[in-house]
């Protein structure tokens, strides 16, 4: 990488996923025929990802084991164009994995995290990655880091644009009293109540929850409505960008590309409305794709895919 080139660092987790995907509807407590599918995940490595193959230099700290899961994940990134020379390697230790079991609608019904390798990713360790979070033309986070790794990030680095992706309603709670420091967040409408501290009912509870997000110092929030869409909202102006009806082929990594949209949208200066329809086309592109992440992502895609939105 050249010194001066612009680069995004992404810091989240890395893990396998192992998917199963039955044949007809699910028959609980029982064995299921179907699928299963082995590939790589983790919401910073699959955003980190998406953005490498949008063309965007990204440099994605991680920590993942040194064993066979573990290579394969830094083999798919330099593959991909992905740098991973700060990741963390454990050696002797296991990388994480995330199993899930999907419906006959390709939608996620359970899943199991095994992600303790993530609590390795000290406050130490972050210290040591200061050149490069400090040099980024963007952060992205992602709440599977201990949380006070998160609280060292977003209170040291003051002069660093920040976009947070929540996770899920129990690791969103990591981030409640330090919201105000991020300048873009992506929280679905459960995340949104325990960011905000409000219900969520309507659309008119959107815009405070909004509202309050923002007064509190969010520049941007995002809030996804899954098949409705997403809603867009800086305090002044929001609105709601649908998503159109899709063939779901898997909709694991849906999220984690719009979260790389909306990065995409940020780095080449796009207005709320714009940088909204980049984070639905992307995850258009994902659901059409049993991979987490689909291998055809690029930017050309996403802005043709946009474009139809309008």
């Amino acid at each position: 990488m050249l010194r001066d080139e612009p680069f995004v660092c992404v810091i989240g987790g890395s893990n396998v996923d192992i998917q199963g995907f039955p044949e007809r509807e699910l028959i609980y407590r029982d064995s299921n025929p179907g699928r299963v599918k082995i590939s790589l995940g983790g919401v910073g490595r699959n955003i980190a990802e998406n953005l490498a193959r949008m063309g965007v230099n990204t440099r994605l700290i991680s920590v993942v084991g040194d064993d066979l899961y573990g290579g394969r994940i830094l083999e798919e990134a330099r593959r991909a164009g992905l740098n991973m020379q700060d990741t963390l390697i454990l050696k002797g230790e296991q990388t994480s994995t995330y199993l899930s079991i999907l419906d006959h609608a390709m939608d996620m019904v359970l899943a199991i995290n095994h992600m303790d390798a993530m609590d390795r990713m000290t406050v130490d360790f972050v210290k040591s990655k200061r050149h490069v979070i400090e040099n980024a033309a963007l952060c992205v986070l992602d709440t599977n880091l201990p949380a006070n790794a998160l609280e060292y990030l977003l209170t040291t680095f003051r002069n660093t644009v920040f976009f947070l992706d929540t996770v899920s309603t129990a690791k969103a709670r990591k981030a409640r009293d330090l919201i105000g420091r991020v300048h873009t967040v992506k929280p679905n409408r459960l995340e949104a109540e325990i960011l905000s501290g409000i219900p969520i009912r309507d659309e008119a509870d959107l815009e405070k929850a909004a509202a309050i997000l923002c007064g509190k110092g969010v520049r941007n929030v995002f809030l996804s409505l899954g098949e409705e869409g997403l809603f867009c909202s800086n305090g002044e102006v929001s609105r709601l960008v649908r998503a159109p009806k899709v063939k779901i082929a898997n909709a694991t990594g849906a999220g984690d590309a719009a979260m790389a949209g909306l990065a995409l949208g940020y780095l080449r200066g796009k207005n709320l409305d714009d940088t909204g329809k980049l984070a639905v086309a992307a995850s258009i592109i994902a659901l059409s794709s049993e991979n987490t992440i689909n291998p055809a992502m690029s930017e050309a895609l996403l802005y043709s895919t946009a474009k139809e939105l309008e």
